[in-house]
């Protein structure tokens, strides 16, 4: 059977509206309290719902089993036992009568006029307190002079300044304690305060911060990076963040992968203002931070290189290569769709070949390319074969089968041997191959790096992410790994040298 509200006329019922709520009548509290506070107050609210209820019917025993909808009442609920300036006390709402013991605007103004003594109430023990301490600053001249207040023998000038504090030593010294304990406190909060806070003045001094909130080592480089792009940024004088907050929101974004939205709220700006400031600020960073991803010299590379090149290839290594993938929306078009399509992840993504030194330093990175290029075509269209010098050694994957390309430029390259067509390896070739596994290895440590350090290229990006913009050839999408990869390079290198 189902709960049917007490009130007249009221065809409210548990099983039809569950949306709504229905609540019992309120028990008498008895408690062990001499004062019996709970129960009398307990009763006169049951007495009163009775009351207002207003059913001759309605007896203490079917009380028990009777409901009230949330109907009748303002907030749609009972208000809590002890707040009986609370209009939703007791049920006041569409109760077909107007015999109502607690009518609603009088309950209201009877609630408002509370508050406002319990506010004037407060000021004036604020002005109490403030007398106080005023009092107990104008003493503390005296005070070395003040002898035992359980003397009698006070001199009259202390006594004159005892009746102006009223205050003994003992609570004067008693307020000193509290006001230094209520000082240490206010700077704990004021410290945790510019903490929690996205501006400059609180990443200073604090690499822990900069490294979770930008990926970057210390705030030091952080400065560098913002000394260096921050000249190209137009700055209004609207601008409701400052250049090192505009430079923050990109970092985060690229770094933790933040949406817009929540950006917004970070920074106290609206979505689309979050956007404009990541698009106007990764087109600086993509174009100053440049200079940080570098082909370098041969003899620079030979001078630095790391001992395990030596033993293996001498000192010829100039890159190692490898691709990355990064998942993308499945577009629209048929056409986009089976261009970015990759058969090795199941799944729409763009491909970009990234290169390294042997001393584990981004040297090259290429433009996005739809995920169902083979590696082959991407390697030799990317422009990276152009930058080899002859002598040069190549170090790739078995995938990369580019040996007659790559020898174009006079230059050799080293894959691990196949075993297609032969039933094992020579011990010649198992040796060549573990000598290559065991440093081409690097690359896809840098390229675990850099997706870590910069989450957005973990993430799957929106299909306006990978679309150039109307006079533009270069997309986000290759201004942001070429940014994330110039970030990594301020970071420590991954290979001993």
């Amino acid at each position: 059977m189902p709960t049917l509200c007490a009130v007249y006329n009221c065809g409210n019922n548990a099983t039809r509206d569950s949306k709504k709520g229905f609540y019992r009548f309120p028990k008498i509290l008895k408690t062990n309290d001499p004062d019996k506070r709970d129960e009398l107050i307990s009763t006169a609210r049951r007495k009163l719902w009775f009351v207002n209820i207003n059913r001759k019917d309605l007896t203490e025993e079917k009380a028990e089993y009777t409901r009230v909808c949330g109907d009748h009442f303002i907030s749609g609920k009972p208000a809590k036992l002890y707040d009986k300036t609370n209009p939703d006390w007791a049920p006041t709402q569409k109760l077909g009568h107007d015999k109502i013991r607690t009518i609603t605007h009088l309950a209201v103004s009877r609630r408002d006029r509370s508050n406002e003594r319990y506010a004037k109430k407060a000021k004036l023990e604020a002005a109490e307190v403030l007398v106080t301490l005023n009092a107990v600053e104008f003493s503390d001249s005296v005070l070395s002079d003040l002898p035992d207040p359980n003397n009698e023998n006070i001199p009259e000038k202390h006594r004159e300044v005892g009746c102006q504090t009223e205050l003994t030593g003992l609570q004067i010294s008693e307020l000193e304690q509290c006001n230094r304990d209520m000082t240490c406190e206010l700077v704990e909060m004021k410290k945790k305060i510019l903490e929690a806070d996205l501006t400059e003045a609180s990443f200073k001094n604090n690499d822990e911060k900069t490294k979770f909130y930008t990926g970057l080592t210390n705030f030091l480089v952080l400065q560098q990076i913002m000394s260096m792009c921050g000249g190209f940024i137009h700055s209004g004088t609207v601008n409701s963040l400052t250049k090192f907050q505009e430079l923050l929101l990109v970092l985060i974004r690229l770094r933790l992968n933040v949406p817009f939205q929540d950006l917004g709220y970070r920074f106290g700006v609206s979505r689309s203002t979050a956007c404009r400031i990541f698009d106007k600020w990764i087109d600086v960073l993509s174009v100053r931070l440049e200079f940080l991803i570098v082909w370098p010299d041969r003899e620079l590379l030979r001078k630095t290189m790391p001992n395990v090149f030596k033993q293996n290839f001498g000192e010829r290594v100039s890159v190692i290569i490898d691709c990355f993938e990064v998942f993308i929306n499945r577009p629209s078009g048929l056409m986009p769709r089976a261009i970015t399509w990759s058969n090795y992840k199941h799944h729409n993504t763009v491909k970009f070949l990234i290169g390294i030194t042997p001393q584990g330093v981004i040297s090259f990175i290429s433009k996005a390319w739809g995920g169902r290029v083979s590696d082959k075509h991407l390697t030799e269209n990317c422009g990276m074969l152009q930058k080899l010098t002859p002598g040069d050694i190549v170090l790739a994957d078995r995938g990369f089968d580019i040996a007659d390309s790559v020898g174009l430029y006079r230059a050799s390259l080293k894959i691990p041997a196949f075993t297609r067509g032969k039933k094992q390896l020579s011990a010649i070739e198992v040796e060549e191959t573990r000598k290559i596994a065991n440093v081409r290895i690097h690359v896809e440590r840098v390229i675990g790096l850099v997706r870590r350090k910069y989450v957005i290229l973990q993430s799957i990006l929106t299909i306006d992410t990978i679309t150039a913009k109307a006079g533009e050839s270069v997309s986000p999408i290759d201004k942001i790994a070429k940014v994330c990869c110039a970030l990594c390079n301020f970071l420590t290198s991954i290979v001993r040298i």
